[in-house]
Formats: structure tokens, C-alpha cells, sequence
């Protein structure tokens, strides 16, 4: 079992505390391991077996759990007396209501209680109303590029690593903890990466919403993924849909997007007006949970590298805790990233290459434009030479992605 010290840090300051620890995220991203880090590391610090109660309801060993009241019977039945409990409740979003439940066990004994679940319904107004005040939420994501090269560190044999070759192939591969336990083949890997996405789209979308015109959804999520990185609104779903003899109503394009963003397998982005200093409900952009997801269901193409590196970068600004956006400034120019967080504020474009003068001025005249002192970043792949234009940081993405901060 590799470590992953972010969540870890993350979680410990809640350990014995009197909130329900909620992790969420995309199906085998590691939430479920990250459980068994916590609870190794509670027996090391001298929590016996029998105070620790889990259950993963992905196993059919707790098939027959259906209900937040059997649920309670089987949990109450576990508990020890006269001690602290710690309850592990991995893929919870699987019992209905099971916030009733969790609500209760808190009352009625002496619980400290984390759950995972693969759904954004897991922070719900039902939560809302039963656990008001009473939990926090961790949001866990597939493998940093710096928890990359730990994985690789793991399995591999050799002592040195050049980081713009395990960029190339983090970029390419994704990091789902899976594809990254030893060195697959690229078809192996989109193989594991297919599966995820299979069983993701037929348990947290299909089953769950009850959805009859599959390859209608199918449709969506293969738009999405080739358009990634590109702003653009359900309408232009509904046309495209309709310019292949597939009739789609706007509000329909609306409900699956909503769907496959409950089930992490996708991002919004919205846009923020830089001048007016509000968000712009037009025009969005989507990024993936992995790139993977898009390389396993349209296949790899080195023309959509550019998308996948902003990708990249909005995940690793979500992994930090940034709110992120696409900045809109005057005159129509296009900010990639304007994050926020509290009263930090990064500005970043993102690039595979500068190869022209005209390429440049874009990059960086966009930047200049910004009359604040908040960093910012011009982000690329190719060769350069690293160092400050009139106060914008130039480096290479995977040295931005190392940074202890921004």
C-alpha cells in the first residue's frame, strides 16, 4: 500500500472529532485505500481491531443492506461498549438514507464514523438537513503528477528519473492508482481505465437515473470528452446531436451533464469576468476526472495533447483547494485558469508550445493586461529557457506541478 500523505495530512487534524470525515470522488481513485491507510495508522497509535468496524457496501457480502434501518441494526450490533468506536462505511451512497443512519450512530454512541461514496448526491441537501454542522468533506482525485512518481518509484528499478519523459507519460496514461501499480502497456492500461468508466457510467448514471436512450449518453460523454478544454453550452450539444438525426432536447443535454458531474467523471469550469468580478453562466468549459477517461473511450491522439494539459492543471488546482475559472478579460482575450483561494489568486495559460511571435504575444499579452500583483504563469512543454517576463513566471508544466505552492 504506497502512501499518500496529502489526504492523509488532510484527514488526521479530524481524527476523534466529533464530524462524520465524508470522502468523495470518482470510482477507484482511491478513496477506499486511503480508509485502510487510516486505519492501519490508528492500530499503530494503539486503536485495537475490535474498535474498528467496516464495511465496503461495493462487496456483495453487504448485499443485503438495503435500508438506513438495517443498516443501524447491523452497525449497533458491532459496536463495542465503553469504548471508542471507528466506523468505515466505504461506497455509503449504495443504502438509502444513509445519513439518518450516520446521524444516529453519532447520537446514540461513542463514534468516530468516516464514509466514501462515488456521487455528489453524498453532499446533498439531505446531508445538509441531518448532519447540519456535523461534517467535513474531503474531495480525493486520481494520482497528482508528484504522487505519480511516487508509484513509479515503488515498482521501478531504477534510481533516477527525468521528469519531462514521466510527464509525457503521466499525460498520456492518467493517474488512476490501477494503471500506476506497475508499468503496463498503454492498451492495458486504457483496458483498466475502459472499465472504470464502464462501470461508472452503468452504476452512478444508467442504473441510478433509470436511463433508457443509452446511446444518447454515450453520444454526450463522447462530445465532452473531444471537446474538452473548449467553451461551449448544452445547446451546442442539442445542434450537434441533431445535425446526426439524434433529437435531444437542451434541457435533456442539461440532466446528463448534471449526471455525469455527480458521478466525478466530469468537471464544470465556468467563466469569471475579471472586470465585473462575477461569474458568467454561458460558455463553460469541462475538464475529465483523468485524461485517460477520454484516451480509453476515443482512443490516443497526440492532436489532443494541448486539451489534456490543461487538464491536467485544473485537477492539480482542485487537488489544492483553488476555485477554478476561465478568466474573460477586455476585449474578448481568454485567461485559462483564474484560481482562487480565499485571498490568493493565480492566473495561468497553459500551452504546448510557443512557436511564433503572434503565439507569444497571445500568451503573455493576456497576462500583462492583468493590472494586479496576484503570480502569474505562463505554462508550456517545449524547450525555453525559464525566467520572469516583466513579472509572469515561464516553466515547463511539470516543474509547476512539483511546487510545494504557487
Amino acid at each position: 500500500m504506497i502512501l499518500r500523505p496529502m489526504y492523509m495530512n488532510r484527514l488526521k487534524p479530524f481524527v476523534n472529532t466529533p464530524f462524520v470525515k465524508i470522502l468523495t470522488g470518482v470510482r477507484r481513485c482511491g478513496k477506499s485505500t486511503i480508509l485502510l491507510m487510516l486505519i492501519e495508522e490508528l492500530k499503530k497509535q494503539g486503536v485495537s481491531e475490535n474498535q474498528i468496524i467496516h464495511f465496503n457496501f461495493d462487496s456483495m457480502k453487504y448485499d443485503n443492506i438495503k435500508d438506513r434501518k438495517l443498516l443501524y441494526k447491523v452497525i449497533s450490533e458491532k459496536i463495542k461498549p465503553n469504548v471508542k468506536n471507528y466506523i468505515f462505511l466505504d461506497e455509503v451512497q449504495e443504502i438509502e438514507n444513509w445519513e439518518r443512519t450516520v446521524n444516529s450512530i453519532m447520537t446514540d454512541f461513542d463514534a468516530d464514523i468516516y464514509v466514501t461514496g462515488s456521487n455528489s448526491k453524498m453532499l446533498s441537501s439531505e446531508i445538509s438537513t441531518y448532519l447540519t454542522g456535523r461534517y467535513v468533506s474531503i474531495n480525493v482525485y486520481p494520482l497528482s503528477f508528484s504522487e505519480y512518481l511516487d508509484f513509479k518509484k515503488s515498482y521501478s528499478n531504477e534510481n533516477s528519473f527525468n521528469r519531462k519523459d514521466d510527464f509525457a507519460h503521466y499525460l498520456k496514461f492518467g493517474g488512476f492508482p490501477a494503471v500506476n501499480l506497475r508499468g503496463f502497456t498503454q492498451d492495458e492500461a486504457y483496458t483498466i481505465v475502459k472499465d472504470i468508466y464502464n462501470s461508472t457510467i452503468f452504476k452512478d448514471i444508467v442504473q441510478r437515473n433509470k436511463i433508457r436512450k443509452i446511446e444518447l449518453l454515450e453520444r454526450v460523454v463522447k462530445f465532452v470528452f473531444d471537446n474538452v478544454g473548449k467553451t461551449f453550452s448544452a445547446k451546442s450539444i442539442s445542434d450537434y446531436l441533431k445535425n446526426q438525426n439524434r433529437n435531444m432536447d437542451v434541457e435533456t443535454v442539461y440532466n446528463y451533464l448534471s449526471f455525469l458531474e455527480k458521478a466525478f467523471i466530469i468537471y464544470r469550469c465556468s467563466r469569471y469576468d475579471l472586470q465585473g468580478k462575477e461569474i458568467l453562466k454561458t460558455q463553460e468549459k469541462f475538464f475529465l476526472a483523468d485524461p485517460a477517461f477520454k484516451y480509453s473511450v476515443l482512443g490516443y491522439s497526440p492532436k489532443s495533447v494541448a486539451a489534456m494539459l490543461e487538464n491536467i492543471v485544473y485537477l492539480e488546482l482542485k487537488r489544492r483547494g483553488y476555485e477554478d475559472f476561465v478568466g474573460k478579460a477586455a476585449l474578448n482575450q481568454e485567461i485559462d485558469f483564474t484560481a482562487i483561494k480565499k485571498n490568493e489568486k493565480v492566473y495561468i495559460q497553459v500551452c504546448r508550445e510557443i512557436s511564433s511571435e503572434k503565439t507569444e504575444k497571445r500568451e503573455y499579452s493576456n497576462l500583462l493586461n492583468i493590472k494586479d500583483n496576484y503570480p502569474k504563469y505562463v505554462l508550456r512543454t517545449d524547450e525555453f529557457s525559464e525566467g520572469n517576463y516583466e513579472g509572469i513566471k515561464t516553466m515547463h508544466i511539470a516543474d509547476f506541478l512539483l511546487l510545494d505552492e504557487f
